[in-house]
C-alpha cells in the first residue's frame, strides 16, 4: 500500500517499513499492517488509525494527536513519549509490554473486553 505523505513525499505502508519521522498527518491508514514498523518520531496527527495492526510497532515520540486509533492492535507498541492529546482509542486493543507515555491515562472505555483472553480476531 502506498500513502502520500502532507509534503508529497510517497510511503510504503507495509509490515516492518522505516516511516522514522514520516510526515503522515492526516493520511488514511485504516486496517493498514503496520507490523514491527518504526513510526519514531512521525507525524500521525488527524491520521485514521482505525483498525490497523500495529503490533510491535515503534511510535516512540510519534505525533498522534486527533489520531483515530479505534479498534486498533497496540500489543507490543513502543508509544513512550507519543503526542496522544484528543486521539480515539476506543476498542484498542494492547497488553502488559505496550509501553504508553509516561503519565498517560487510558480511558476505561477504551478496553476491549476480549484483550485479557488473547482474542483479538487476528
Amino acid at each position: 500500500m502506498k500513502v502520500t505523505g502532507t509534503g508529497g513525499k510517497e510511503y510504503t505502508i507495509e509490515p516492518r517499513a522505516n516511516l522514522v519521522g514520516a510526515d503522515l498527518r492526516g493520511a488514511n491508514l485504516s486496517q493498514a499492517n503496520l507490523v514491527h514498523a518504526d513510526l519514531s518520531r512521525a507525524d500521525l496527527a488527524d491520521a485514521y488509525l482505525d483498525e490497523a495492526n500495529l503490533m510491535d510497532t515503534n511510535l516512540s515520540n510519534a505525533n498522534l494527536s486527533n489520531a483515530n486509533l479505534r479498534d486498533a492492535n497496540l500489543e507490543w507498541a513502543n508509544l513512550s513519549g507519543a503526542n496522544l492529546v484528543g486521539a480515539n482509542l476506543s476498542g484498542a486493543v494492547w497488553n502488559d509490554e505496550t509501553v504508553f507515555p509516561e503519565g498517560f491515562e487510558i480511558p476505561e472505555m477504551s478496553r476491549d473486553l476480549d484483550w485479557q483472553d488473547g482474542d483479538f480476531g487476528l
